[in-house]
């Protein structure tokens, strides 16, 4: 299997990962207006195009602290399709059905294609998580995200005023659950990659 070369645009990627304002302010002047101009062209406002940018960008950021997001395809077009789908997926919910796409600006880019689905995949899983994560108890969110922010269990467990052994118990049991809920979701049999 032939090893797919990161693509030069990889440096819009570390760019939102470090923050850097330069590299935003880039991203927002090279491929906000072709997204605004889309939007525009198909019943939205540049009020809406600047949410469906904004929303992108944070999810291409979870993506890539989260699953190292290596882009192997121009950023434009990547970026631009999440966009794209993003607002069509919001026209279907409110059922606005006054939609013209224009095919000259659809990539067949195969790279752009998976980036987009796995990008839109993983954002859909990390929404149900989140959902499910609200729905667990005030104990176990707690502990939960002290974990996430804590990577000793010792200072987890103290941080939290209880005892190592049953913050490891507890911490197990509360990922059982979130597991449980999870799968027991009906969106999680089309969340799978």
């Amino acid at each position: 299997m032939s090893q797919k070369i990161i693509h030069e645009d990889q440096k819009y990627i570390e760019g939102l990962v470090q923050n850097n304002a330069f590299v935003i302010q880039s991203i927002y002047d090279k491929f906000a207006p072709k997204v605004i101009n889309y939007i525009k062209q198909n019943s939205g406002n540049e009020t809406q195009a600047k949410d469906v940018i904004q929303e992108t960008i944070i999810t291409i950021y979870n993506q890539a602290t989260e699953k190292d997001l290596k882009l192997t395809c121009p950023f434009d077009a990547y970026f631009f399709l999440l966009c794209k789908r993003k607002w069509l997926n919001q026209l279907k919910k409110t059922g606005n059905k006054e939609v013209t796409i224009n095919e000259e600006v659809l990539s067949k880019d195969d790279d752009v294609q998976e980036f987009a689905f796995e990008t839109t995949l993983f954002e859909q899983q990390h929404d149900l998580f989140t959902e499910m994560f609200q729905k667990l108890g005030q104990a176990c969110k707690d502990l939960l995200k002290a974990t996430f922010k804590i990577k000793s269990m010792q200072e987890v467990a103290e941080s939290l005023g209880i005892t190592y052994a049953y913050a490891r118990k507890k911490k197990s049991l509360c990922i059982g659950q979130l597991t449980k809920m999870v799968q027991e979701s009906p969106r999680y049999n089309n969340l799978k990659p």
